[in-house]
């Protein structure tokens, strides 16, 4: 799979071209024309590089970079402006920017910075654990299993999905529309029906476990408690 980037700009024109172009070349991109719809995007989702223009409604990007530094020091961020001060460039990258284009650009030049910080990235991030205790349980993501003792339940890959995602979120109240985005990739009515049915059925596997529960915190999402866990 591509990349998932978050791309905020509010020029109208320059943002249908320019995403059309990554779309082409295989990117997920969300898009948005403020800071403020960033900043909600960003509690939706996990991207792997962010572009943003500096001059934008609600909340510039320097701000906005800013605020992305404050909860991910790893995702790289590319900062796309007609300014081209000198001073604008350091305050950018004094804020946690990877780099700088100023407009006009081309989109060849745009796509090689990309994947050339999205390789570095790559490189830096150590291998993502796969097997977790869970309670009594032992939760083997890669390879869809949950086992407990002798017993083993083989998960689809949906369930192992959400299973992890409760897993690295344990103890926390997650919001219904967050799993939804998160594991489904859209929020609505069909999809929140079917989130609830795989609720039910993690709350069947683990239920061999007392000091494991997932809690409904109506009107919010859930959190998985786990017992003696921090």
């Amino acid at each position: 799979m591509k990349a998932h980037l978050l791309y905020v700009e509010d020029d109208e024109s320059l943002s249908f071209v320019t995403r059309d172009n990554l779309e082409l070349q295989g990117y997920k991109i969300t898009y948005c024309p403020d800071g403020r719809q960033a900043l909600d995007a960003l509690s939706l989702h996990r991207f792997d590089l962010c572009i943003l223009d500096v001059m934008l409604p609600e909340i510039d990007g320097f701000t906005l970079a800013r605020e992305i530094r404050k909860f991910d020091t790893q995702v790289p961020i590319l900062f796309l402006t007609a300014r081209s001060l000198k001073e604008d460039r350091i305050q950018g990258l004094r804020l946690g920017a990877d780099d700088y284009i100023t407009k006009p650009f081309s989109i060849e030049e745009l796509i090689l910075k990309i994947e050339v910080f999205l390789r570095r990235s790559k490189i830096s991030q150590p291998e993502q654990p796969s097997h977790f205790r869970l309670g009594k349980f032992e939760f083997d993501y890669k390879n869809l299993k949950l086992k407990l003792g002798e017993e083993e339940k083989r998960l689809t890959q949906k369930e192992a999905d959400l299973l992890k995602f409760f897993v690295d979120n344990r103890n926390q109240v997650v919001k219904r529309s967050r799993i939804l985005q998160q594991i489904w990739g859209e929020d609505d009515y069909f999809m929140g029906r079917s989130l609830d049915v795989f609720i039910s059925r993690l709350r069947k596997y683990l239920q061999q476990d007392q000091q494991l529960k997932i809690e409904n915190i109506h009107g919010v999402g859930f959190r998985l408690v786990e017992e003696g866990a921090g």
